[in-house]
């Protein structure tokens, strides 16, 4: 693959446009941000870690550079965080540490897994900053969000760049151009499973591929976990949370294919038979509960854009699983006494 511009690394040093005189820099940080900051802390802090490990097993020079691209965010942000959190005298999280990766264990995932996998933790940071932006007050800290959302935009470019070139991912589906506007004029619109069920609209494969995607990924991601998991308890919500990723993957790879529509394909393949843990049981529970969580709102997007009732009631479902996943999975964090407490309100009872 030729190197061009959109894989040059990454400079994540630009200074934050802020003007002094407009921001009140005695301004105590709100719940917003408080809330988002340690989010974002806590998701970077675990990034560097797993990105890390990934790092010691990567062949390919333009994934590397993908995975050098990623640290550096990743630390960059979590710096930034640590200096919002100095000034204002919050204790920074203790989040995840070298204690949680064991750089010298053999490889886990073959090199063409990596920018899959940074792809399905981009959109994940995304779907946090974004959120953030509109939200928090203090301009130092949207500043900070807005950047964080640039450098990920393009991240996930070079991603992209990197999947499409070594043609790791199938192209986007191709539907007919509309020949002029056209108005929905019958209820049948919303027909899934009986009557006359109308073609996928654009919004609905978008979705159903983008959860293809993201599903895919996690299976690969998990059935690696499985692998090396020690306590038997988190093993066991594991395999709870394979099956219920393989059957999701297929409901969706369905609803494209009757549409004759081509899907994104398995990654399980790009799982190496290693059994040695690289990773600690705790930063792979917390993982998994973390990217489980950011599904909710991936299913909610999904949702609000769907017309067909058959689609919607399968998202639907689809929810109510990963909720008692997550659940599962939070107490198990609880119990071990690995959670550490998002920022909270005075309890005043």
């Amino acid at each position: 693959m030729t190197r061009d511009k959109a894989l040059n690394p990454m400079n994540v040093m630009r200074p934050l446009n802020i003007n002094p005189k407009i921001l009140d820099e005695t301004q105590p940080l709100t719940t917003f941000e408080m809330g988002k900051l340690w989010a974002t802390y806590m998701g970077n802090s675990m990034s560097i870690q797993i990105l890390g490990y990934f790092l010691q097993h990567c062949d390919d020079e333009d994934i590397r550079l993908l995975l050098e691209n990623g640290i550096a965010l990743s630390n960059d942000f979590k710096q930034r965080i640590e200096g919002f959190f100095t000034k204002d005298n919050f204790p920074i999280p203790i989040g995840f540490t070298k204690d949680d990766v064991n750089l010298g264990a053999p490889r886990l995932y073959a090199d063409e897994f990596y920018p899959h996998y940074l792809k399905y933790a981009a959109k994940a940071g995304m779907s946090l900053y974004s959120v953030a932006v509109p939200l928090v007050m203090r301009e130092d800290i949207r500043e900070f969000f807005i950047y964080c959302n640039e450098c990920t935009t393009v991240f996930l470019g070079q991603i992209n760049t990197v999947l499409m070139a070594k043609k790791f991912i199938a192209n986007p589906p191709i539907i007919p151009t509309p020949e002029g506007i056209d108005k929905i004029e019958k209820q049948s619109y919303l027909n899934g499973f009986l009557g006359d069920v109308r073609p996928l609209q654009a919004l609905e494969i978008i979705h159903l591929w983008d959860n293809i995607e993201n599903n895919t990924t996690s299976k690969a991601l998990l059935l690696g976990f499985c692998q090396i998991v020690k306590d038997e308890k988190i093993k066991t919500l594991f395999n709870r949370g394979l099956d219920m990723t393989e059957k999701a993957v297929k409901q969706y790879k369905e609803k494209l294919h009757i549409g004759h529509i081509q899907s994104p394909a398995y990654l399980d393949h790009l799982v190496t038979t290693s059994t040695y843990p690289p990773f600690s049981d705790k930063i792979m529970l917390f993982h998994k509960v973390d990217m489980f969580a950011m599904k909710i709102r991936s299913f909610g997007n999904s949702l609000a854009v769907t017309a067909r009732r058959d689609l919607n009631i399968l998202y639907a479902r689809t929810l109510v699983n990963i909720g008692l996943f997550v659940d599962d999975g939070m107490n198990i964090l609880i119990d071990k006494g690995w959670l550490e407490s998002p920022p909270q309100a005075k309890d005043r009872g």
